[in-house]
């Protein structure tokens, strides 16, 4: 595996990232925004990067903090500190218009960055993306138990079946994402958007992509549901289709 390099960014963090340059690249780049616990080594992220390389397209995928081989502890990360990651990739690593696809809790992010770099960011896709995620762990799945944890404690442990060890999510992340909401008012966002979104995604209800598209302001919307997807949607399928869907865009926007 190709070690990676590092960028530190002024909010502390040594962020870990593999960058495709390209001579003479087409615009737009594109950049990867991984999930929650999850790192830039996904079938999601690799297969995008070989797109990119075979048409001659710059393309970045990184590990927040907390995540992969970035520097710092997960249990202290909040969507803002993630998304301060994100913008630092985006202003220190790319240049000219960018595709941001955010997977997961990286299309929350992915929102927040489009928000925060509007002359740069030229499209966007979700896969599964997770807006405002937080707000709905507390209000609909947490049992009181875990609320009390939360509140009394700081922090609850929750099992994932993506990974051996539990989740440590805590009061700072919950606070924070209240604060980074996105969907709770309209999302001015006026660039061609595509949220692919699996129908048996056990983890993220498929109406959110609705709720999101509801919400956007551009007229360039479109959402692909998936029969039996899941939330990782990342079967050869379902790799053929996101790498289309990237490549259509870049092509509008050519």
């Amino acid at each position: 595996m190709i070690e990676p390099k590092f960028i530190r960014t002024s909010h502390g963090t040594k962020i870990a990232y593999h960058k495709t340059p390209a001579v003479r690249a087409k615009s737009p780049g594109v950049v990867f925004l991984g999930g929650f616990m999850s790192d830039m080594e996904g079938s999601k992220a690799l297969a995008l990067e070989a797109m990119c390389k075979a048409e001659n397209r710059s393309f970045v995928r990184f590990d927040y903090s907390g995540h992969g081989q970035s520097s710092g502890k997960f249990e202290d990360g909040t969507i803002g500190l993630w998304l301060k990651d994100a913008l630092a990739v985006i202003d220190e690593l790319t240049e000219g218009p960018q595709i941001l696809v955010g997977s997961s809790m990286g299309g929350w992010i992915s929102l927040l960055a489009a928000k925060a770099r509007r002359a740069r960011v030229a499209g966007f896709i979700g896969i599964a993306a997770a807006p405002d995620f937080t707000v709905r762990m507390w209000n609909e799945e947490f049992s009181d138990d875990q609320r009390r944890a939360i509140l009394d404690e700081g922090f609850v442990k929750i099992p994932t079946e993506y990974g051996d060890q539990p989740y440590t999510i805590t009061k700072a992340l919950m606070d924070d994402g209240w604060q980074n909401r996105v969907v709770h008012g309209p999302i001015h966002l006026d660039v061609p958007v595509r949220l692919i979104q699996g129908l048996e995604d056990a983890d993220v209800p498929w109406q959110t992509a609705l709720n999101i598209a509801d919400k956007l302001t551009g007229d360039d919307v479109d959402i692909i549901l998936v029969p039996g997807g899941d939330h990782r949607l990342s079967t050869d399928h379902d790799l053929e289709r996101l790498k289309d869907q990237v490549s259509m865009i870049a092509k509008k926007l050519t």
